[in-house]
């Protein structure tokens, strides 16, 4: 059978790879005094609150189960405009929300109406894998660009304008990003895209945690600048819905209905149980619950990153959204006899039953010094982790 060349440009996602061995190694230590501590997900350890839980189950007991437009319920995208205008004081119409079955799907929907076969898109190293992937699937090609801690790990407009060439479609922005946990500053990130605009080119960016800011200087939306943003979201993260594959993508008018028609051919609808509860998420009560739920992963991280960088495992730039630790693992490479964050992420899992992601995912710049640890799991999981980690660094 022939493979096509798209398909074998898409390198496997080994922070599934790793996860895969890690679950092996935990069944083989569950009984012991030390199960598997799974810091390598990036997945909240919180489900959906109860009022989103009962609207799914209300759903499905009135027959709430069949297709909605292509585009999204439209009660829900009154709910997510509203929620911007409160959240955030930015006025989002409705008619520029599109829902989508997750934001991979509002990506690859994104992706497949902007990029032609050649394009470039420009995005940070070191950034989320599946990002880049989404560009290549539609025959583009992702840049990308070597960034630095003094940088935050992000873009700049004059990293963009070194970079930017003939073939270059625009950027794909991350703010705040995974695996860096940083934000961009909004004056560069206006500066960005006005250079972007200059040249005729998209501003895409990734804003999954935006809801997880822990930081005023950064927890804005990028919609404040003007309406040719391209924003992608999800109710994963904030919202903590992640296996319920619901989010959605904010575009200008003129391209909603180029993003409608893929939209019904790739996916007919969104989850329609998974709209329904999700109408939910902005209820009072519900809101509440994850305002208390940040301020728990902001607390977390203010525990974990000092407990790091104590160990060795230096965090150059502290985190202010989202919820990851980017450490530099050289000086524990070099103290257990390892080489590179592969083979640590590998002696942690089995020595320290203590499973994270090795940088290789993120990008080919200085990534394999580097290890993501997930912050979403309980504090005494974190804390557990420690202690494991200083006894094995010791």
């Amino acid at each position: 059978m022939q493979i096509t060349q798209r398909a074998q440009r898409i390198e496997p996602f080994y922070v599934m790879e790793v996860g895969k061995a890690a679950r092996l190694v935990a069944t083989q230590v569950a009984q012991s005094d030390a199960p598997m501590i799974f810091l390598n997900i990036g997945e909240p350890d919180f489900t959906a609150p109860p009022l989103v839980q009962e609207a799914a189950a209300r759903a499905i007991h009135d027959g709430l189960t069949q297709y909605t437009p292509a585009i999204g319920l439209p009660e829900l995208r009154e709910r997510i405009s509203a929620w911007y205008r409160s959240h955030f004081g930015v006025s989002v119409p409705a008619s520029r929300i599109v829902v989508t079955a997750g934001a991979s799907a509002a990506l690859q929907l994104a992706c497949l109406a902007l990029i032609e076969a050649g394009d470039e898109v420009l995005m940070s190293d070191p950034s989320y894998p599946c990002n880049r992937h989404f560009v290549s699937v539609a025959d583009g090609t992702a840049v990308l660009v070597p960034t630095t801690a003094e940088e935050r790990f992000q873009l700049s407009a004059d990293k963009v304008l070194g970079a930017w060439n003939p073939r270059t479609r625009g950027v794909l922005l991350a703010s705040p990003s995974n695996p860096t946990g940083t934000s961009i500053a909004p004056a560069e990130l206006r500066r960005i895209h006005e250079l972007v605009q200059g040249r005729g080119g998209i501003t895409l960016i990734d804003e999954i945690y935006l809801g997880l800011s822990h930081d005023e200087a950064y927890g804005h939306t990028a919609l404040a600048l003007d309406d040719q943003i391209i924003s992608i979201n999800s109710f994963s993260k904030y919202f903590n819905m992640t296996g319920w594959r619901l989010g959605w993508m904010v575009v200008p008018e003129a391209l909603v209905p180029v993003i409608e028609r893929l939209a019904q051919n790739l996916f007919i609808c969104p989850s329609t149980i998974a709209q329904y509860a999700a109408l939910a998420c902005f209820e009072s009560e519900s809101l509440a619950e994850y305002e208390r739920r940040r301020a728990e992963f902001k607390a977390r991280r203010d525990y974990f990153i000092p407990a790091l960088n104590e160990l060795g495992l230096s965090v150059p730039v502290m985190p202010d959204g989202a919820f990851y630790a980017w450490a530099d693992c050289s000086a524990a490479c070099a103290r257990l006899g390892v080489q590179g964050s592969w083979d640590l992420a590998f002696e942690l899992m089995h020595r320290a039953h203590v499973a994270v992601t090795p940088g290789r995912d993120f990008g080919q710049f200085d990534t394999g010094h580097f290890i993501r640890f997930s912050t979403a799991s309980s504090m005494p999981q974190l804390r557990s982790a420690i202690d494991r980690l200083r006894v094995l660094l010791a």
